[in-house]
């Protein structure tokens, strides 16, 4: 038997959400462009930056929507039901607003959406910038503080201030002289210390191998010629190609040859792969830091 009819069932949802929402507390999420104020903790939330999905995860409030795809294996492991809402440039933004979200977070990839996405609810600018570390243990902190996680985000803090003092003593001992290289098929590219992936240096005092790299983008486009005359103690591998495209050529492929065969790092097994969906897609989630980080730690130990 039917006692009411939508209309009616509607109006009482609505009704007991307006008085939940009557008793909520205001909540503050410290954001990238300031203080961002919210009515309440949100329930709902969309993200569209691959670290917070990541750090989020990690203290229990996967978010509802997410990008597609999300390349992290790890991370996508952490949000099985999690709705596909678009890529990480570009929102669907049907499907965000059917979500209803009570907070949607952007970062540098999807920024340009922010506005467009405020129509539909409160958006946070949560990127991370060079010094990944930083901004990623801040945002850790911030997402503690919004949902009541305060001890959570202490206990991930600790765990990633840990590997990082123990990544730096192996440094320290071991690293010598680094050159970043990224590889995308059978190009590669240089960073230094003002780039995308400076905090490897600056964080870990790691010393450059090469000074004076341009801090672009995209890195500074270089020949297995450089990097044979920089002979660098420690390579540092991020293959941006299979990141993004499983069939790509890998950079232990693009790699394979007599100069870089030559060179310091390659001869005493000196030569770090990271993890590249944790530091070229997620960098400064709190699981990808301690991934990346760990990765450093036992590189330079073998």
């Amino acid at each position: 038997m039917r006692l009411f009819h939508t209309p009616i069932l509607s109006a009482i949802a609505a009704a007991a959400l307006s008085a939940a929402a009557a008793h909520a507390e205001p909540a503050s999420l410290a954001t990238v462009d300031g203080p961002l104020e919210l009515p309440a903790a949100p329930r709902t939330i969309v993200a569209f930056e691959m670290a917070a999905v990541d750090t989020l995860a990690a203290l229990g409030h996967a978010p509802a929507g997410v990008p597609e795809p999300l390349y992290v294996a790890d991370i996508a492991a952490q949000v099985p039901d999690a709705t596909p809402a678009g890529s990480l440039f570009e929102p669907d933004f049907e499907t965000v607003a059917a979500m209803q979200p009570d907070l949607v977070i952007v970062g540098a990839r999807s920024l340009k959406q922010k506005e467009a996405l405020s129509k539909i609810a409160p958006v946070a600018n949560m990127s991370v910038g060079a010094d990944a570390i930083t901004d990623g243990l801040a945002h850790l902190e911030a997402y503690g503080a919004l949902l009541g996680e305060e001890e959570k985000a202490a206990a991930l803090t600790s765990r990633i201030e840990t590997a990082l003092a123990e990544a730096k003593a192996a440094v320290a001992e071991k690293g010598g002289k680094a050159l970043i290289l990224l590889t995308n098929g059978p190009k590669i590219s240089t960073y230094g210390a003002g780039s995308r992936f400076g905090w490897l240096h600056g964080a870990l005092d790691w010393p450059e191998a090469s000074e004076g790299i341009e801090a672009a983008t995209h890195g500074e486009a270089v020949s297995f010629e450089f990097v044979a005359d920089v002979n660098p103690d420690t390579l540092i591998v991020i293959d941006r190609g299979t990141a993004v495209n499983p069939d790509a050529q890998s950079g232990r492929v693009t790699l394979d040859n007599p100069l870089v065969h030559n060179t310091k790092a390659w001869k005493e097994g000196r030569v770090l792969f990271l993890s590249a969906p944790e530091i070229y897609i997620s960098s400064g989630g709190a699981g990808s830091m301690l991934t990346t980080l760990t990765e450093i730690s036992d590189g330079l130990a073998e």
